[in-house]
C-alpha cells in the first residue's frame, strides 16, 4: 500500500508541475505583444503580480476539471489563465492601503509599494479586465462560451468574490458569527 501512494504521490506530483509549468508559460506569452505599448508600465505592474509565483491551485484545478471530463487540459489554458488573473487582480486590490494595507506578497513588497496606488489600482482592474478577454479565446462557441463567461464573471462580481470582500471589510472590527465566515470565505475564496 506504500508504495502504492508513493507512485500515486509522484504522479500527481509530475502532472500539477506540468500544470504549472503551462499556465507559466501561456500567462508570460499572453503580455509578450504588449512589450512595446506606449503603456508599458502597466503591463510590467500587472506582470509583477501574476508572474510572481504562487501555488497556482486555481488553474490546476481546471486543468484537472477538464482532463478528468476527458477533454484536452491544454484547451482549458484560456479559463485557467483568467481565473489565475482574476485572482492576481483581487490579491493586489486587497493589499492597498484602503483594503488591508499590506507591505508584502508572495515574499515581495506588494504591487502598490513598487509601482505606486494609482498603477497598482489600475494594474488590478486591468488584470480584472483582461481575464474576460483572455477567456474569450478559449474554444468554444454560442451558447457554450456565453454560459462560461456569465459563470465566471458571476463568480468574480458582486454576488461572489467581490462580494466576498465587501462582507470581510464589513466584519472587520468584530467577531463573526461561523455562518458570517462561511459567507465571506464561500465568496472572497472559493
Amino acid at each position: 500500500e506504500a508504495l502504492w501512494k508513493r507512485i500515486l504521490t509522484m504522479s500527481l506530483d509530475r502532472q500539477k508541475a506540468e500544470y504549472i509549468q503551462h499556465i507559466e508559460a501561456f500567462l508570460q506569452n499572453w503580455y509578450e505583444r504588449f512589450k512595446t505599448e506606449p503603456q508599458k508600465l502597466l503591463f510590467d505592474a500587472m506582470q509583477y503580480s501574476l508572474l510572481a509565483g504562487g501555488k497556482r491551485l486555481r488553474p490546476i484545478f481546471a486543468f484537472e476539471f477538464c482532463r478528468l471530463c476527458c477533454g484536452d487540459w491544454k484547451k482549458a489554458a484560456p479559463f485557467a489563465g483568467a481565473v489565475e488573473m482574476i485572482h492576481n487582480y483581487s490579491l493586489i486590490h486587497d493589499d492597498l492601503p484602503s483594503m488591508d494595507n499590506d507591505d508584502f506578497r508572495r515574499g515581495r513588497p506588494t504591487n502598490h509599494k513598487v509601482y505606486g496606488e494609482g498603477m497598482a489600482i489600475l494594474a488590478g482592474d486591468a488584470l480584472l479586465t483582461d481575464a474576460f478577454a483572455m477567456a474569450a479565446t478559449a474554444d468554444l462557441t454560442g451558447k457554450d462560451m456565453a454560459t462560461a463567461i456569465g459563470i465566471l464573471s458571476e463568480c468574480a462580481g458582486s454576488a461572489g468574490m467581490v462580494g466576498g470582500q465587501v462582507l470581510d471589510i464589513m466584519s472587520e472590527e468584530r467577531e463573526l458569527t461561523e455562518q458570517e465566515v462561511l459567507d465571506i470565505q464561500s465568496r472572497k475564496t472559493g
